[in-house]
């Protein structure tokens, strides 16, 4: 089974966050949830981005990083949204990664270094209409990833909802989020 390291988006730590995790763990991964906000959990995104802003997202970035200190190397990271970073960036750069999942959010390659790992797979998921994903340029992101990267996948779901894979959320869309549960599944099983 593999191990695994989740970043949660914007709103903190959620309730849907946990969620998700406890999934993993049911089918027989180890999971890590660290809080890279400290304990707060915001009722809406623009407060929890407030927040990430004022703490700095490098420093957020940051303490993602400093939570894989003292785990194996061999992790899969996923991030949520505002999570990608920290799990983009370990992706990128601590060797020994296993895998990368990118739900709702891809930063250029070139944030993290000069190419994207090699032997390193990675899926992105997000909704082809979200403000966010597609009208940002994480989608575009996404793409060249895709085009460059020999074990990479993009799955786009139909929708304008960004963070729709968090249960906790009124976002959430339980068909697509179903969706990415299995494809996440299958990606563990396949990099374990």
């Amino acid at each position: 089974m593999a191990e695994v390291l989740v970043f949660h988006h914007g709103h903190g730590l959620t309730a849907g966050m946990r969620g998700f995790a406890e999934q993993l763990r049911r089918a027989g991964h180890t999971v890590h949830t660290p809080d890279l906000y400290e304990g707060q959990v915001f009722d809406s995104l623009d407060e929890g981005a407030a927040y990430a802003e004022s703490a700095g997202f490098d420093t957020i970035t940051a303490r993602g990083v400093t939570a894989a200190e003292g785990l194996p190397a061999e992790l899969v990271y996923v991030g949520f949204s505002l999570g990608v970073l920290p799990a983009q960036k370990l992706a990128q750069t601590r060797p020994g990664a296993k895998g990368a999942l990118l739900i709702e959010a891809c930063v250029p390659v070139s944030e993290f270094g000069a190419a994207w790992p090699h032997d390193v797979p990675v899926q992105i998921h997000g909704m082809d209409a979200d403000p966010f994903f597609a009208g940002e340029g994480d989608a575009d992101a996404a793409r060249a990833v895709v085009e460059t990267v020999k074990d990479a996948e993009l799955f786009l779901y139909p929708g304008d909802r960004h963070l729709f894979t968090d249960s906790s959320l009124s976002s959430y869309d339980e068909q697509a989020a179903t969706r990415v549960k299995h494809r996440v599944l299958g990606f563990l099983d396949r990099v374990e």
